[in-house]
């Protein structure tokens, strides 16, 4: 398995249309990277270069220390899974599989020993001699894999692997992807996805994407409880992370805050006297939520509409002037909430703050 190193790598169309820059990225043996960000944000063009499907502008790719910018794609070392399964469909389980091992000349030997080690892995055994037609969209997605895992590469690429699939075969074949990946501990592999839970469920990292480049890196742990700026606050987590206008009015180790509707509030957000009536967006998770009589609230606003999920209940504020409503997502059922006022806190452990759109916490 491979180590992966990219340096102000760019992409651009036409050489005026700017879709990627300056994207410096360390991706270690064994790691299992995942690309997130917004429609158009660039990650599937991102991968598509590492594949070498894709040219890249400007910067340098390395594999295992070889800058790999004009190699061709099949010489790269890297098995590429994509949305849909592009299996033969005239050829068995065991023919997809087998395919490009043949076309690389292996011997009968090495290829019955990688199919079989690969039936073993994703469960396969039962249908190596069903064709594409007899399998459900999950088990053709595991054969889709399989042919990448018989090329033994030194890096593996899933393009949105799972957004064909329905929502249950969706979770079932995540934790299958989970599996694999303990059961290939020094494999590399690059995934990408639109969807949160792959992406905290499967990623050693996430890299989000934004604005043409990268806005934050990290364990998927570290971007939801410390964001770097507003932007990776309100993507990663669901529903957003709430922004609520304040003021720093005492600082030290616990800043105090004021909010817009007077109450002062605390955050373990360290500050300087230096920030002493600073503008400051502050940022909580509606799961951090708890409704409060005391007068540290948070929030404090009319409910203009609940859901009552059973296991939550997520509280809608009452928007004014356009602004995204306040949302809190409390654990169990809350009845009788709707059209009155409510006061909403959160310990400061969990109040994060930003300026210009950066977070305190990385000065």
């Amino acid at each position: 398995m491979a180590d992966l190193k990219l340096t102000d790598v760019a992409k651009t169309y036409g050489g005026t249309v700017n879709v990627l820059k300056e994207i410096n990225l360390d991706i270690e043996k064994g790691e299992l990277i995942v690309f997130v960000g917004p429609s158009g944000c660039g990650k599937s063009t991102l991968l598509r270069m590492i594949a070498g499907l894709e040219s890249i502008s400007d910067g340098t790719l390395e594999i295992d220390g070889t800058v790999v910018n004009n190699v061709p794609p099949a010489q790269r070392g890297i098995a590429m899974v994509f949305q849909s399964y592009a299996l033969y469909p005239h050829m068995t389980v065991r023919d997809n599989m087998t395919f490009a091992l043949k076309l690389a000349k292996k011997s009968n030997e090495e290829i019955n020993a990688a199919v079989d080690k690969a039936a073993r892995i994703l469960q396969l055994e039962p249908y190596l001699d069903r064709l594409p037609k007899a399998l459900s969209g999950g088990q053709r997605q595991r054969v889709a894999i399989g042919r990448s895992i018989v090329r033994d590469p030194k890096v593996y690429l899933f393009d949105e692997p799972l957004s064909n699939l329905d929502a249950a075969l969706r979770v079932a074949t995540r934790i299958e992807i989970a599996q694999l990946k303990e059961s290939m501990p020094d494999s590399t592999m690059i995934y990408v996805t639109h969807d949160q839970v792959e992406a905290m469920t499967l990623a050693t990292r996430i890299v989000v994407l934004a604005n043409k480049g990268i806005a934050q890196v990290g364990t998927p742990l570290q971007l939801y409880e410390r964001p770097e700026n507003e932007f990776v606050a309100q993507f990663i987590g669901s529903p957003a992370m709430n922004l609520l206008p304040g003021e720093v009015v005492e600082t030290g180790a616990q800043t105090k805050i004021k909010m817009a509707t007077g109450h002062v509030i605390s955050s373990s957000v360290p500050t300087t006297d230096a920030d002493k009536g600073l503008k400051v967006n502050v940022g909580v998770r509606p799961e951090d939520m708890t409704v409060t009589t005391s007068d540290d609230a948070v929030y404090e606003g009319v409910v203009d509409f609940t859901e009552a999920l059973g296991e939550v209940t997520i509280l809608y504020f009452k928007s004014e002037g356009g602004a995204e409503p306040v949302l809190a997502k409390m654990p169990g059922i809350h009845q009788g909430l709707r059209g009155k006022t409510v006061k909403v806190t959160a310990v400061p452990e969990k109040v994060q703050l930003f300026a210009n759109g950066q977070s305190l916490h990385y000065r």
